[in-house]
């Protein structure tokens, strides 16, 4: 079996724990609470708006044009400055910028929730992604440097990974409840409820302090990371609306891409880079990243599309589509569990995550036979199972690989790269299925007329269109699982990485 190997880090003393310390080692369990708070208050805004748009363009008016922006506004941001965010997590220390990014987040969501008019709803999911992407890279290094023992760190991931899975459909259940029931308005004001929970847990339970030796911040990597995702992810936007053919597209994918390789390229260059290249340099650990961009990728074209399907084409209002979804949370969060507490510690990595890459991109090919006569019980429940029980093999043991055996100098660096391969491939998933999606029902169109029936089948084609090709990234996920993943079981403590308790 072939050996991890981990990257130095800075000169670190043992002098064993301080009273502190064990105090906060005793509250570890509900530190786990506290962060699984604000991971599912960052995860659900990527999806709890989407079911609140059409209320919202009713209530101000905006354009079918610009309504994309309200959930575009959100990614581009969140994920085109997770990196510096974990980064300033590590400069300044975890549960400071836990505790901004909380605060930020809640008065994000008060000021998009009270918005008057497109521009302020606008600017408000904008502020949201930015305190987010404070956030979330802290609140997963905060988990990494809270568990520490195999057995504990094992079901510490396999809840936050569920969370990372199930957060989606959760948004959509959410996001269903409070616009049938009160307004659209709901779906930000609730974040004011998860951030004042948050926000009080991290005060009295987490350790403050900032790390002994402060890294010092790469602005041009700061610059250059930032500007290189931001263009990536707006580039994949725009094809939806423009084409892949047109400038506006392929012309910010193109620099997009020669502004990230500046960034890597810079990252061997910096003094203090902003994501060190030995976090990479890891086998597994880069399997890991790709296994998460992946996923998330296929995953949320998949809550878009099923909502789609269940409410346009089978008439189920926004709460029953909501539960439609959970049946699928409960099997991911059942096997979230199972995988890294039992099936990652026995199996390893090379086997369990190409097997649940495989049963999702099985449940993916089963959800193209759905047609207007489809039911829930009978058409719709079995794939979703098999897709939450692949999810479950996948997610959790990614994140958790994705910054297991950094050292703690880099552990908010690792943190926000996990972090950013999941908003970022989602992102960049939800964009390219909707391209691929609305290519496929114009298809049908032109070669069979518009007639309503025609309209309604034109539907099911692009949904089935966007089945078809996130399997298709599940199954190119199993491969890359399966060539890179090393064999047998991974150390979650691997020998000269550096841990300490918060």
């Amino acid at each position: 079996m072939e050996t991890t190997t981990t990257e130095p880090g800075p000169p670190h003393t043992d002098t064993g724990p301080s009273p502190q310390a064990s105090t906060a080692h005793a509250r570890r369990w509900w530190v786990l609470i506290v962060i699984a708070l604000a991971q599912l208050m960052v995860v659900l805004d990527a999806t709890i708006v989407n079911i609140a748009l059409p209320s919202a363009q009713s209530d101000l008016g905006f354009s079918d044009g610009n309504r994309q922006w309200i959930v575009t506004a959100y990614a581009l941001v969140f994920g085109s400055l997770l990196l510096l965010g974990g980064r300033l997590a590590d400069l300044f220390g975890r549960k400071i910028v836990f505790l901004v990014g909380t605060v930020g987040f809640a008065g994000a969501s008060a000021l998009a929730g009270a918005a008057q008019n497109f521009e302020v709803l606008v600017t408000g999911r904008a502020l949201q992604g930015l305190f987010g992407a404070l956030l979330a890279p802290a609140a997963l290094a905060l988990l990494n440097d809270t568990f520490t023992e195999a057995r504990e760190r094992a079901r510490a991931f396999g809840v936050f990974g569920a969370i990372g899975g199930a957060g989606g459909g959760l948004g959509l259940l959410l996001g269903g409840l409070l616009t049938e029931h009160l307004n659209w308005r709901w779906t930000l004001y609730v974040n004011l409820a998860f951030a004042a929970l948050a926000f009080a847990g991290g005060m009295l339970l987490m350790r403050s302090g900032a790390p002994a030796q402060r890294p010092k911040l790469d602005l041009p990597g700061t610059l250059l990371a930032s500007t290189g995702l931001f263009g990536l992810v707006f580039g994949f936007s725009r094809a939806e609306r423009y084409g892949w053919s047109s400038p506006r597209t392929w012309g910010f994918l193109t620099a997009a891409g020669l502004v990230l390789a500046a960034f890597a390229w810079w990252q061997t260059r910096a003094r203090h880079p902003l994501l060190p290249l030995r976090i990479l340099a890891d086998r597994t650990r880069g399997a890991a990243f790709l296994m998460v961009a992946l996923s998330s990728a296929g995953m949320f074209g998949v809550f878009l599309f099923l909502t789609y399907y269940m409410q346009s084409l089978l008439g189920f209002t926004p709460v029953r589509t909501g539960i439609a979804f959970l049946p699928m949370i409960g099997i991911l969060m059942v096997v979230a569990q199972m995988s890294i507490s039992v099936l990652i510690p026995r199996f390893g990595p090379k086997t369990v995550v190409p097997v649940g890459m495989l049963m999702a991109a099985g449940g993916l090919s089963m959800l193209t036979g759905l047609d207007l006569d489809s039911n829930y019980a009978a058409h719709i429940l079995p794939p979703l199972l098999v897709l939450g029980a692949g999810l479950g093999l996948v997610m959790p043991p990614a994140m958790s690989l994705g910054i297991s055996g950094v050292t703690t100098h880099d552990a908010g660096a690792a943190s926000a790269a996990v972090n950013t391969m999941q908003q970022v491939g989602g992102a960049v998933g939800t964009a390219l299925l909707n391209t691929l999606a609305a290519s496929a029902a114009g298809a049908y169109l032109a070669d069979h007329g518009r007639t309503p029936a025609q309209l309604a089948q034109a539907q099911l084609e692009s949904y089935s269109a966007a089945y078809w090709w996130s399997a298709g990234l599940f199954a190119v996920g199993a491969v890359i699982a399966t060539l890179l993943f090393r064999r047998g079981r991974p150390d979650s403590v691997p020998e000269g990485a550096t841990v300490v308790h918060m």
